[in-house]
């Protein structure tokens, strides 16, 4: 299994784009973290528990960004161990190494398991970029709410979609566009702000079928996912009857 290069941990994405799940090597006396339920097999040698991610406080915030409130902690008790995951919808699984450089935001669901030293909390939406007024603009009209999950320390982040996950590098003052409901992930320190997605007015933007996008303008790595998990529920009222 390749190596992270920060955290030293061994893991394999297998199975990348539709249906992958996540194999990670724990060494004895290392913790592994990973979201509710993610668990699918794993060595005896390991333990499993549950446990609020960042305590109550932290708990709590995570609660109004679509987040699950606990999280399972994998420890390697007996020995070295194995461990599978998968997230709960069909859909990729990527790794960001962080270097505690920089601080990353994601969106509802964004957040699939992680190694030792990475932190979770939530921060109020477009606060880094844009003061109140970016808060209020992003957390009505982004599609992310008022508060998104954030990962910040030194180690190994993985990140879940639904559909496959790619990035984009945008250049030193370059711009580029994301629908709001195929973003994954992003760094705090990068510049966006929510537009049309047509210049032409509203009526065009609503008849295109992409209403508000988001415009980010680098540098920095945005994460984003190939499907749209609000088209599905969309997709699904719109054949099965309601009652």
């Amino acid at each position: 299994m390749p190596v992270s290069k920060i955290s030293g941990i061994e893991y394999e994405i297998m199975y990348k784009g539709a249906f992958a799940m996540l194999q990670v090597a724990i060494p004895r006396g290392r913790t592994f973290m990973a979201e509710s339920d993610a668990m699918v097999a794993m060595s005896s040698t390991l333990e499993i528990d549950a446990t609020s991610k960042g305590g109550i406080t932290g708990a709590i915030g995570r609660m109004f960004t679509g987040e699950k409130l606990f999280q399972q902690t994998v420890k390697a008790v007996n020995g070295d161990g194995v461990a599978f995951f998968s997230p709960t919808l069909p859909g990729d699984v990527a790794a960001i190494e962080m270097d505690g450089e920089c601080e990353y935001m994601m969106c509802s669901d964004g957040y699939f398991a992680s190694t030792e030293g990475i932190n979770m909390g939530t921060q109020l939406n477009g606060l880094s970029s844009g003061g109140v007024g970016g808060v209020i603009s992003k957390g009505l009209f982004s599609g992310n709410g008022f508060l998104v999950a954030t990962a910040s320390g030194r180690g190994t982040l993985f990140i879940s979609s639904y559909g496959a996950i790619d990035h984009i590098d945008i250049p030193q003052g370059e711009r580029f566009v994301i629908d709001n409901g195929h973003l994954v992930a992003w760094p705090s320190n990068i510049m966006y702000r929510v537009k049309q997605a047509s210049s032409q007015g509203i009526f065009a933007s609503l008849f295109s079928g992409e209403c508000l996008v988001l415009e980010f303008q680098g540098p920095g790595r945005v994460y984003f996912q190939s499907r749209n998990i609000a088209s599905l529920k969309g997709f699904i009222r719109s054949v099965v009857p309601s009652r």
